[in-house]
C-alpha cells in the first residue's frame, strides 16, 4: 500500500497548486523585490518581509474580487502592489510606470517558480502504484499550466481551473470535475491543499477526502479534519 492506512480506499489524488505543489510565495516575494527595489532604496530585510506579507497575505480581497469577475488578473495584481508600496509611502503612477511594474513582475515571477521538495517523491510513488492524480486550482487553466510546466511538473496533465467549469473553490463542481477527469469517485479521491477552508473543508463538503497541508504548523483549534505537515506524510511510512 503506497498511502497511509488512514487513506485506505483512496484510488485517486487531487492537489491544489499554489503553495501546495509550487512555492508561489517564494516566487512572488522574490520577483516583487526585483521589480520594486528601485522604488524602495535602502529598505531593510524586515521591511521587505512586511512588503511581501502585504502583497501575498493582506491584500487577498483583491484576488477574491478577480475570482468574482470584478477585476482582471492584472488589475488585482496592480492593486496589491500599490497597497504594498503605499505602506512605505510610495505611489505607483498610472500609465507607463504601472504597466512596466506589472509586466516586469509577471515575467520575473515565472523565473522563480519551483516545486516543493516533497512533490517529486510523492508523484513518483503515485506513478509507481498506478494511482491517478491531477490538480484543481482557483486560477485559470492556461496560466496554471504554464506555472506547472515551469516548475517541472508537466506530468500533472489533468488540470481543472476556474474557467474549466466556470466556478471557483469551494463550489463543489470544481472538485467534482477533477474527480471526473481522473476517473475516480468522490469518496475514493483525496484532495490536499494549503488552504484549510477552500481545500480541506471545501473538498470534504463536496464528498472528497479533504486534507489540509499545514506546512507551517499554523494553530487551528477548531479544525477537526485531517492535516499533514508535508506531502510525504500521505505515504505509508510517513509521519
Amino acid at each position: 500500500m503506497v498511502l497511509r492506512k488512514a487513506f485506505t480506499g483512496i484510488r485517486g489524488v487531487l492537489f491544489d497548486i499554489d503553495d501546495t505543489l509550487v512555492d508561489l510565495e517564494f516566487a512572488m516575494t522574490t520577483a516583487l523585490r526585483d521589480v520594486s527595489e528601485h522604488l524602495l532604496p535602502g529598505l531593510d530585510e524586515a521591511g521587505w518581509v512586511t512588503f511581501g506579507r502585504i502583497f501575498t497575505h493582506e491584500t487577498t480581497h483583491f484576488y477574491d474580487r478577480y475570482l468574482a469577475g470584478e477585476l482582471t488578473f492584472n488589475e488585482q495584481r496592480l492593486l496589491r502592489g500599490r497597497a504594498a508600496l503605499e505602506h512605505f509611502g510610495v505611489e505607483l503612477a498610472d500609465g507607463e510606470q504601472a504597466h512596466h511594474w506589472v509586466t516586469s513582475y509577471a515575467s520575473r515571477q515565472h523565473g522563480y517558480v519551483r516545486a516543493f521538495d516533497d512533490v517529486g517523491p510523492l508523484l513518483d510513488a503515485l506513478d509507481a502504484a498506478g494511482i491517478p492524480y491531477g490538480a484543481v486550482s482557483n486560477n485559470v487553466h492556461d496560466y496554471q499550466r504554464v506555472k506547472l510546466d515551469a516548475a517541472g511538473l508537466a506530468r500533472i496533465d489533468v488540470l481543472v481551473g476556474t474557467d474549466t467549469v466556470g466556478v471557483a473553490k469551494p463550489d463543489p463542481a470544481i472538485y467534482l470535475e477533477g474527480v471526473r477527469r481522473i476517473g475516480t469517485g468522490p469518496g475514493e479521491t483525496l484532495y490536499i491543499g494549503d488552504n484549510r477552508l477552500l481545500d480541506a473543508e471545501g473538498s470534504t463538503a463536496a464528498g472528497l477526502l479533504g486534507v489540509w497541508l499545514n506546512r507551517g504548523g499554523e494553530p487551528a483549534p477548531g479544525f477537526l479534519g485531517r492535516q499533514v505537515r508535508s506531502l510525504l506524510d500521505l505515504l505509508a511510512g510517513g509521519a
